[in-house]
């Protein structure tokens, strides 16, 4: 039963992605949704990812550290839909949002890490009223610079170019 269970939740994630006008990658399990949640939403989010130059936690040198995003997210005929930005937020033109807070990752080889997030607040009752959690996937981009942080740099910023699906869940 739990295995049957398993595929018609598969089935009603495929075609939610399906519908969204998507390809989704295959998920890996420390990222999956947790079960009793649906796919509200996918989106394509390309924009920004910000870093600030500053000295290590160690002191010992200097580092690139992670600021915010700064994105826009699309459906799949290239209209945007809404706006990502520090929280990390997401925010519709609709006034609704969800500030999400990150539970898990998986490392991606040259880019961001893909993401499992948990809704920590929401506002509104439009796009994202409802969501519960949010799946940064299929990233490109967007890693803090290898290279340019130093004692004469310290305090600068770098927006290094990214995209990623964003998958939004609601409770079934």
């Amino acid at each position: 039963m739990k295995k049957l269970l398993s595929t018609i939740a598969l089935f009603g994630f495929g075609l939610a992605a399906a519908q969204s006008g998507f390809t989704l990658p295959t998920i890996p399990s420390e990222i999956a949704a947790p079960e009793g949640q649906k796919v509200a939403l996918v989106a394509l989010g390309r924009g920004t990812q910000n870093y600030v130059c500053q000295a290590n936690t160690a002191k010992t040198g200097f580092e690139w550290a992670f600021k915010a995003p700064e994105a826009n997210l699309f459906d799949s005929s290239n209209t945007k839909i809404a706006s990502h930005y520090s929280g990390p937020t997401w925010e519709a033109p609709d006034g609704s949002k969800v500030v999400g807070e990150v539970k898990a990752r998986v490392a991606s080889p040259n880019t961001i890490p893909w993401l499992l997030l948990n809704a920590k607040s929401t506002a509104g009752t439009g796009l994202f009223g409802k969501t519960t959690w949010v799946q940064r996937l299929s990233t490109t981009g967007g890693s803090a610079p290898s290279t340019g942080c130093d004692i004469s740099t310290v305090g600068s910023e770098a927006s290094m170019a990214y995209s990623s699906l964003y998958v939004f869940y609601e409770g079934k």
